[in-house]
């Protein structure tokens, strides 16, 4: 049976970029490559991303670090900020991984480790602004930034950035957010030299509220194209993949194709809109390993847009994840973990 099919657009991928730094210069990019780059695959993500001139990489974990290590052929930073064991901290420190730090049993963990190896670990420390996803509280960042400054006078550390995340519920949220990051940015000052790394917003923070950015801005779902939950389309952004399927049988109840539930694909999605070259489809049923367009005249081997641009009449992941009430970097992860991927340009 045909697999289905991932096609991913490099050159769409650079535009994205390029459009994205635009919107956020002077504040540089960070490409978000969690959960295998939303699907895309590091691989190819790292090096498209990497000839259109990106210098910041980043990674949840440091397994995720590693491999955008492994995959780039010059300097470029790769940051990870989940808390990691021992060994990972060894593996960061080796391979020059910048180290997101959100408690003080993490710091001292990373300085004991720089110690052994004898290695300076770069490290960008995390205030809670209010997410309460990690993060050093306000009332201990004094006593965690002395500990950090000692340690980057003995050579262990080296402070390069102060970070944070936004739970972007509100304007006036955000805004008290920013005050205590800032805060936290003037105190880090205040004790040896100012971080050169601040990061507080995600895509659409960064994307809506410039007056938040700081000098560095993580933004992974928008250079993918996966625009905001409810959110309007992005000026100079579209998706970089699309996913198709092949028609494999022609039926009384219409073209039979192959791709099901077993693909990822959800049976709660039934009903959806998928293009074709032959006009706009409806996939009316959805079963393990196939499901059934309807509504347009197809022939077997002809081809089917489950999701993309919109060029033959698609829905984008976004849109389909909104049918089924979750964000299309989730639906997207989901869809691409058992299909085929392909480099169209």
């Amino acid at each position: 049976m045909t697999r289905p099919e991932l096609r991913l657009s490099s050159s769409q991928l650079a535009t994205n970029i390029e459009a994205v730094r635009e919107r956020i210069a002077p504040s540089a990019l960070m490409l978000v490559m969690k959960d295998d780059a939303y699907g895309h695959g590091i691989t190819w993500t790292v090096e498209t991303a990497e000839r259109a001139g990106v210098e910041w990489f980043g990674s949840y974990d440091v397994a995720g670090g590693l491999e955008i290590r492994r995959v780039l052929e010059r300097p470029a930073h790769v940051f990870a900020w989940a808390t990691s064991t021992d060994s990972e901290i060894d593996e960061a420190l080796l391979q020059q991984i910048d180290l997101g730090v959100g408690t003080a049993e993490y710091l001292a963990r990373i300085i004991a480790r720089a110690d052994v190896l004898g290695i300076r670990a770069r490290v960008h420390l995390k205030i809670d602004t209010g997410l309460h996803r990690n993060g050093i509280l306000v009332e201990d960042w004094p006593s965690v930034m002395q500990i950090a400054r000692e340690a980057e006078a003995h050579g262990a550390i080296e402070l390069v950035g102060v970070w944070s995340h936004l739970a972007e519920a509100s304007d006036p949220e955000d805004d008290d957010a920013q005050r205590l990051f800032l805060q936290a940015v003037q105190e880090a000052a205040e004790s040896g030299p100012t971080p050169p790394w601040q990061h507080l917003t995600a895509s659409a923070a960064s994307w809506w509220r410039p007056e938040l950015r700081g000098t560095l801005s993580r933004i992974g779902a928008f250079c993918y194209g996966i625009r905001s939950a409810d959110g309007p389309d992005l000026e100079g952004v579209r998706p970089v993949a699309e996913l198709t399927a092949t028609v494999i049988d022609v039926t009384e109840a219409g073209a039979v194709v192959a791709i099901g539930s077993f693909d990822g694909l959800p049976s709660t999605l039934a009903g959806m809109p998928v293009g074709t070259e032959h006009g706009v489809g409806t996939l009316s049923s959805i079963d393990l390993k196939t499901g059934v367009v309807s509504g347009v005249e197809l022939s077997i081997g002809d081809r089917v847009w489950c999701f993309g641009a919109g060029v033959h009449g698609e829905e984008t992941a976004t849109t389909l994840a909104e049918r089924i009430g979750t964000v299309g970097e989730e639906i997207l992860t989901r869809l691409t973990a058992r299909v085929r991927r392909v480099i169209v340009d």
